[in-house]
């Protein structure tokens, strides 16, 4: 199924705002670390935020408890607003980028695009388009491939080699219309959190973040940035 690869990108606000910035966003909105999770370092964070990336590695525990998951609101059902935008993902490597496009998407009345905005042609475009489209119409959209792999060499770590196989996963949390939901491309459909709002939005996300950490005790490979106003 996911025949196209692409390089995996890092967790470093450094090499997410300046992707941002290629494709066309104006800088009023920028990526900065999340520290932690304790209340201190979360006051470092400035305010508003409005979308959460985080990092995380895809363990076995992870695996079960995604497949749980998901039986779980296939049965019970759960509230998901016409509202949200998401999409799937079918390149290998490419959370980080979905991520951003549904931190971005979802965020669109707060977002200014510059004029000739990649990003935002990909967002017109795809808009009327089904997650499993946007997908397909992503593995074909040059500009965001060729931005994604520029940044993909900008961390602070070299690039591993693009048939390494990569264990780290990222995900999008946003706030849409009073709900906290998790995006990530790997899942077959956005997953509801429950009630947040615009003032407790980097509380309640943390609190999700919070979750895969305890999920994974052992494990100490998770990152969290913020998208914050500048």
């Amino acid at each position: 199924m996911e025949s196209h690869r692409w390089l995996p990108l890092e967790a470093n606000p450094d090499v997410t705002n300046q992707f941002l910035k290629q494709l066309g966003i104006h800088p009023s909105w920028q990526f900065v670390d999340v520290y932690g999770m304790e209340p201190e370092l979360l006051s470092m964070v400035p305010r508003p935020v409005c979308a959460i990336l985080l990092l995380f590695p895809v363990t076995e525990k992870y695996e079960t408890f995604r497949t749980e998951e998901e039986e779980k609101i296939k049965a019970q059902g759960q509230e998901v607003k016409p509202s949200v935008y998401f999409m799937k993902q079918t390149i290998s490597n490419a959370c980080g980028t979905i991520g951003l496009i549904h931190a971005i998407a979802n965020n669109r009345d707060k977002i200014n695009f510059e004029t000739d905005s990649s990003l935002k042609k990909f967002l017109d475009d795809s808009m009327p388009m089904s997650p499993e489209e946007r997908a397909k119409y992503l593995e074909t959209y040059e500009a965001i491939r060729v931005t994604h792999e520029s940044s993909a060499h900008e961390g602070q770590t070299e690039a591993p080699s693009i048939d390494e196989k990569v264990d780290l996963h990222f995900i999008a949390l946003v706030n849409i219309d009073g709900n906290l939901y998790e995006l990530d491309g790997r899942k077959p459909f956005p997953i509801n959190h429950g009630q947040s709002s615009d003032d407790t939005f980097l509380e309640d996300a943390v609190e999700v973040c919070k979750k895969f950490m305890e999920r994974d005790p052992d494990e100490l490979r998770f990152n969290a940035i913020a998208l914050a106003a500048a």
